[in-house]
């Protein structure tokens, strides 16, 4: 799924608006029928207590019309439009007259209103801002937002959050409403997605509204939701005459004293993944668990008995990933250097492996072109320097991803891979993974799919989004607390099946059928 920008949903609007030959005002209708018909659908009726808070542009045009299909279904509503501007869209404008024609006259808010009563059990619908939104809000509407938290009334809000933009994090947290559940129009917004901007909203929904299906399909955007769908048409199936040496073999590279279990857990993904044959080449203190723990992998032993002193080996491997476990002693340090100036194989570089690289940066010179990194976040600040914002974070990480030729992963809750300055944001995984050996698993599982011909980007993609569903299955048996690396490990396979699951039969509601978080 595309995320556009909020330029290019106003161009969105007004190529649908011109294609189909409607006004701006009859595709506002259209967006508060499936307002509506979301609202109705849960509530069916309910005596709840609904408070439309709505601004003066299009944003709260949505809310003003939607709140005359709630009053024509008898719902229980109390309308107020946050009265900031002086401004008024003609679209706002003729559906407050609608409204008023119904009776029903909004309260007026402003600096010196004071601020309605909502009891907890309320609903709250947020139609205030929109996105387009370039400043913060007035201290009074901060205010306004304040007030409406303290209820603890569950907030909906039309869109985006009011005050959240798009482009940009604000500067104070209370400037944003928290919203309970977002609606958003046609396509999820990116700020949903960031660390810094995403806590404003619990879950966020897609409506369809109808925007015109040819210019989203041709217009490009630098960012892309990862789902099921997006990833079926990349899954290479096996050919029936296939073999261990039809499937690559990939080579993990790493391990120190005490850290063994990084490379068996990197091996076994790798496996796991697909690759025919595995390889992992440790320091000699991990040949025994290796070959005692994992007896589907081969073992080649450095020198060394605690460390990596040199990177030599006389297989031809597929791909190589490297420094999972490795740490950053002096010798493996020269040992990566030196395995850097010969090796032309594809590389997935983790960990320790990145360490070294972030304090010799004229190594990262020697990588091979579209070599895959998987820094975590503390990883990724030594690769590109401190960041001042989520924003700026992702305009480093392209930078850096473009002049190194690299396929960047940068992970997190939503792990977002970039490449030829675009995005993929990552829907699947939960807090559970965050625990120790689950990102040697990532290095595994992409090293596992580049051995099978997956070209770079396209193993990181699927790559990470394999991880978090293996990580989803297993947490419905562990809970997040329990949840192991070993147990996201042997839930892979069941990952890949259930690309191919269809989802059992649910009852079909009036509303449009709308793609949910």
């Amino acid at each position: 799924m595309k995320i556009f920008s909020a330029k290019q949903i106003y161009e969105a609007d007004k190529a649908t608006i011109k294609k189909n030959g409607i006004s701006s005002d009859e595709l506002m209708e259209g967006v508060a029928v499936q307002l509506f018909n979301w609202l109705h659908y849960r509530i069916q009726g309910a005596p709840v207590k609904i408070h439309l808070f709505c601004g003066i542009g299009n944003n709260g045009g949505d809310g003003i019309a939607l709140a005359r299909h709630l009053l024509e279904h008898g719902y229980n509503i109390e309308v107020y439009v946050v009265n900031y501007s002086k401004k008024r869209s003609d679209d706002f404008l003729v559906n407050l007259d609608r409204l008023k024609d119904r009776k029903v006259w909004p309260e007026f808010l402003e600096e010196s209103s004071v601020l309605p009563e909502i009891g907890r059990d309320d609903i709250v619908v947020d139609a205030i801002f929109g996105i387009g939104l370039n400043r913060a809000p007035d201290a009074w509407v901060v205010k306004l937002f304040d007030h409406i938290q303290q209820s603890e009334a569950f907030v909906l809000s039309v869109d985006i959050p009011s005050g959240l933009f798009t482009d940009k994090v604000p500067q104070d947290e209370s400037a944003v409403i928290k919203a309970n559940h977002t609606l958003s129009f046609q396509v999820p917004k990116l700020v949903f997605f960031l660390p810094e901007t995403g806590v404003f909203t619990e879950q966020w929904e897609v409506l369809d509204i109808g925007l015109d299906p040819e210019f989203l399909s041709n217009t490009e955007t630098d960012y892309e939701l990862i789902g099921k769908n997006e990833m079926l048409p990349v899954y290479i199936p096996r050919e029936k005459f296939s073999h261990k040496g039809s499937h690559g073999h990939g080579l993990i590279v790493g391990g120190s004293y005490g850290k063994i279990g990084a490379v068996h857990l990197a091996s076994k993904a790798c496996l796991y993944a697909g690759s025919g044959l595995v390889t992992a080449y440790v320091p000699k203190c991990g040949y025994m668990p290796l070959q005692t723990n994992f007896p589907e992998a081969m073992v080649i032993t450095d020198a060394e008995e605690d460390v990596l002193s040199k990177i030599e080996f006389d297989i031809d491997p597929t791909v190589i990933g490297i420094g999972v476990g490795m740490g950053k002693d002096e010798r493996s340090a020269e040992a990566l250097d030196d395995f850097l100036i010969n090796n032309k194989k594809p590389l997935v570089i983790d960990a320790d492996a990145l360490n070294i690289l972030a304090e010799n940066k004229h190594l990262l010179e020697k990588i091979p072109a579209r070599s895959v990194l998987t820094p975590h976040p503390k990883e990724l600040e030594r690769l590109i320097g401190t960041w001042k914002d989520d924003f700026d974070k992702l305009d480093k990480a392209k930078a850096f991803s473009k002049k190194y030729d690299c396929v960047l992963v940068i992970k997190g809750s939503h792990t977002i891979t970039l490449y030829d300055e675009k995005g993929y944001i990552n829907t699947t995984g939960n807090p559970g993974m965050g625990t120790g050996g689950t990102g040697d698993l990532l290095t595994g599982m992409v090293t596992g799919l580049i051995a099978q011909g997956y070209n770079p980007l396209n193993a990181a993609v699927f790559g990470v989004y394999l991880h978090g569903r293996a990580g989803d299955i297993a947490v419905e048996k562990t809970g997040y607390q329990a949840l192991t690396a070993g147990a996201v490990a042997e839930s892979i396979g069941a990952a890949f099946i259930d690309l191919f699951a269809v989802p059992e039969n649910r009852p079909q509601s009036n509303e449009n059928e709308a793609a949910q978080q």
